[in-house]
């Protein structure tokens, strides 16, 4: 299956399960970028809108990239038709971005899945000289027992789970091949996230690796997800550690 394909089905589960990201990274990511109200900013993979709303709702024109029909969709429903947002079909490699007219690119949760040295080659192309380039993952904190058992839980009942992210904590992306001489700035910010029951098995099933109904793997793997909620759980709550992860440079 094609990247561009694998969250197809998954648009409305996503949208309404995947976590933003923390005022204090945005915060970060206008001052260190240099933004100001009349920059543009192209979100690469912009999915259902997450980070392009955020953005949006700092008074910034967003371009949002996506090539899935579906997630494209739902973001363009889902944010205010008044905001400065176009909605493109194009991929990240093609982004069909006029030549050095981005004052950032932003890449959320989606960087994994380009191809990067292509991908490289059209930040060059679309940014204007100087602009920076942000990379951010919103990441489960590894060292936590709720997190190293839902793993083992999705090592379990998902046939194509490498990892979270991807696995790209396991094997590492080499940022500096992809950032300009090597150099870029790596910063975490704490995002743990609050959930329900239907929201903590909500996110796993927003997953691209995560089964669908249809799937003999998907009962057994809501039941195990059940069990560890019932086990971490306060009062019908359960907070997941999560670190969401900046790398931020020029390319």
């Amino acid at each position: 299956m094609k990247s561009t394909d694998k969250f197809t089905d998954k648009a409305e589960v996503y949208a309404k399960y995947r976590p933003s990201y923390p005022l204090e990274y945005i915060e970060y990511l206008i001052s260190e970028a240099g933004l100001n109200e009349d920059c543009m900013i192209a979100d690469i993979g912009s999915g259902t809108g997450i980070l392009s709303r955020q953005l949006l709702e700092m008074g910034f024109s967003v371009i949002g990239v996506e090539p899935n029909d579906h997630m494209r969709t739902v973001a363009e429903q889902t944010i205010k038709p008044n905001s400065c947002f176009i909605s493109v079909k194009a991929t990240a490699e093609h982004t069909t971005i006029n030549d050095h007219s981005l004052d950032l690119v932003t890449v959320a949760q989606a960087f994994h899945w380009f191809d990067m040295e292509p991908f490289r080659l059209e930040c060059q192309r679309i940014l204007k000289q100087d602009a920076k380039m942000a990379l951010v993952w919103n990441s489960r904190d590894g060292s936590s027992d709720i997190n190293k058992e839902s793993a083992d839980v999705c090592q379990k009942y998902c046939p194509n789970f490498k990892g979270f992210s991807e696995g790209m904590e396991e094997t590492p992306i080499p940022f500096q091949q992809f950032f300009k001489d090597g150099k870029y700035e790596f910063k975490c910010f704490r995002n743990d996230l609050p959930f329900t029951l239907i929201g903590f098995l909500g996110r796993y099933l927003s997953a691209s690796y995560s089964p669908k109904k249809t799937d003999k793997e998907y009962n057994p793997f809501i039941t195990a997800l059940s069990n560890i909620f019932e086990k971490y759980s306060d009062n019908g709550k359960i907070i997941i550690p999560n670190i969401t992860r900046s790398y931020l440079g020029q390319v």
